[in-house]
């Protein structure tokens, strides 16, 4: 564990019971008439889709949310990046990082499908200094990004610093190092950074195994979903152009076995 700071010797409260907090350019609570209808002339992001009690039922694990039966393809856009794709292949770790990824898919997006590349998109081996193997993007922001370690993976997760206090406040020093730690195989797999800005911590975890815990633990995952509320919430995805449809037909389950 890397911490910035020991928590507390302070019980750990609740998260925030509303996604409203955690965007900072809510509308008023709009009602949606349809999956393909947009419920206000002035509304953006998943607000075209789902109105906020909507969101928040999913949030919180008590809505299955009905998603577009067919996908937006683009035969240009997934030649394009196939040559990654095919290189993605021959890497050991791809059982495994298939595996998790349709999980984050099908638990930590809404409505994948109907909001696939234009609100949230996934990237196959990008070429940037860290050098992952995928990651996934919403708006301006990183969500979830996986790399090689040796024959296994390690994850990075962008998620709201106050989801993970003891105490629900933007306190660098109250992370709540007890519950990652139990959250995972090994207390030693997870780590965190907190950089500037507002509300956010970084949270490394190390083996497939580990990575597989963090994503089944409720409130891990509501954090996680939270966090990408927040910013497919806040207009269209900036990284359009890098999605591989290759890939995300694995992270929707349509992927070859």
């Amino acid at each position: 564990m890397t911490p910035n700071a020991r928590p507390p010797a302070q019980a750990p409260t609740a998260l925030k019971p509303s996604i409203a907090d955690a965007i900072d350019d809510w509308a008023p609570v709009l009602h949606s008439e349809g999956m393909n209808k947009k419920s206000s002339q002035g509304a953006k992001g998943l607000r075209q889709f789902l109105n906020l009690e909507q969101q928040e039922d999913w949030l919180q694990g008590k809505a299955d949310l009905a998603d577009a039966e067919e996908r937006q393809d683009s035969i240009e856009q997934r030649i394009k990046y196939s040559p990654r794709f095919q290189k993605l292949l021959l890497r050991p770790q791809v059982p495994e990082l298939f595996e998790i990824l349709e999980r984050y898919g099908q638990t930590c997006v809404p409505i994948p499908r109907a909001t696939e590349r234009a609100y949230w998109s996934v990237s196959c081996l990008p070429s940037t200094s860290d050098k992952p193997l995928v990651r996934v993007n919403a708006s301006w922001m990183e969500l979830f990004t996986l790399y090689a370690d040796d024959g296994d993976l390690r994850a990075r997760f962008i998620v709201h610093l106050s989801d993970f206090t003891t105490d629900g406040s933007l306190a660098q020093g109250r992370v709540d190092e007890a519950f990652l730690e139990r959250s995972l195989r090994a207390p030693g797999d997870v780590s965190f950074s907190i950089p500037s800005g507002p509300d956010i911590v970084i949270v490394k975890i190390r083996g497939s195994a580990s990575i597989r815990d963090f994503l089944a633990v409720p409130r891990a995952l509501r954090a996680i979903r939270r966090f990408n509320l927040t910013h497919m919430n806040r207009g269209r995805n900036a990284y359009q152009a890098s999605h591989s449809y290759s890939v995300a037909d694995h992270m929707l389950g349509d992927g070859v076995r």
